[in-house]
């Protein structure tokens, strides 16, 4: 529709300054005459746009310029609203400022948006606290503190001091250059180098941090899906990790699938049972994700995965073997 390109352009003017017809009509993906068409329509509605000569010219906003243009439609809004019932917000310890968002948002809509909006996102519930079993999804706590140092370093570019707990290992202070921050199924992450090497941290893992004055080493651009991409192949690929043949009820295959870090191969037996070579992260991760599946799994190598089951069997069959 014209009405949301023409808030389109003015976005695209407040936010870049100024900018020239083929460079508009780029962003807006229209021809250069429909973008001179748009700027016409625009000053004769008040909007003080003009345009500028020469080689380096183009159309920009008059300085101080500013009007409550945003454009939303109904989907756009609701849209708005879904995301922030999402819990990945606390992760970063920005769920206190994404609510008051979500309500600067709901007030900011005309009346008949505000209503069949909100009213809509009622009906739409993402990442609730429990599974349909009942189980608790278990949110990561990040101190305020922390997430607040964190975020300053990030975004500021200065190097960050974090006092870490990795796992099975005293807590220490350590100096990093951070580069971003992931979040993934509500798990904190920030990706950093440290003498040079990536490092990857778990938010919830850093029990003080640091802002600090001095500027970090990283790249002034950064492609963080790529980055983390790199960061869990090379995650999947070293360690201890141990390589597993199992027959699976193809019932229970997404829930082997889902806590293995690798598919290896994948074959249908003639009874119908799937065959799957499997990665797992160590010999507890495998014993555990083979546990899980009880009967609906077997492990058919290695040799130690399959002693390690039977011997949890039998010990859970004679503490059940007798009366109570």
């Amino acid at each position: 529709m014209r009405a949301d390109r023409l808030v389109s352009l003015v976005l695209l003017l407040r936010r870049h300054g100024r900018l020239s017809a083929a460079t508009l009509a780029r962003e807006l993906e229209v021809s250069t005459r429909t973008v001179l068409r748009d700027i016409e329509a625009l000053s004769a509605a008040g909007v003080p746009v003009y345009a500028e000569r020469g080689r380096h010219g183009g159309f920009a906003l008059l300085p101080g310029f500013r009007t409550e243009l945003t454009g939303l439609n109904h989907d756009e809004a609701l849209a708005l609203l879904v995301a922030g019932s999402r819990r990945g917000a606390q992760a970063f310890g920005l769920g206190s400022a994404l609510a008051s968002a979500m309500l600067k948002v709901v007030d900011a809509l005309p009346e008949s948006h505000r209503e069949t909006a909100a009213g809509a996102a009622e009906r739409l519930l993402i990442d609730p606290e429990t599974d349909l079993l009942s189980r608790r999804l278990v949110d990561e706590e990040v101190p305020d503190a922390v997430a607040a140092e964190v975020l300053r370093a990030v975004f500021a570019g200065h190097k960050l001091r974090i006092h870490y707990a990795a796992v099975d290992r005293t807590p220490m202070w350590r100096t990093v250059d951070p580069i971003g921050l992931v979040t993934v199924r509500d798990r904190g992450y920030l990706l950093a180098t440290r003498s040079g090497e990536d490092r990857t941290y778990r938010l919830s893992r850093i029990l003080a941090a640091q802002e600090l004055a001095e500027p970090a080493q990283r790249p002034d651009r950064v492609d963080l899906d790529r980055a983390w991409q790199e960061r869990s192949t090379r995650f999947r690929t070293g360690g201890d990790q141990v390589t597993v043949l199992a027959r699976v009820d193809p019932a229970r295959r997404e829930e082997l699938v889902g806590t293995a870090l690798a598919v290896r191969a994948e074959e249908v037996d003639p009874d119908g049972r799937l065959r799957l070579e499997v990665t797992f992260q160590d010999q507890r991760h495998a014993e555990w994700a083979l546990w899980q599946l009880a009967t609906d799994a077997e492990a058919l190598a290695p040799q130690w995965l399959r002693d390690s089951l039977r011997d949890r069997a039998a010990a859970i069959a004679t503490r059940y073997g007798g009366s109570s």
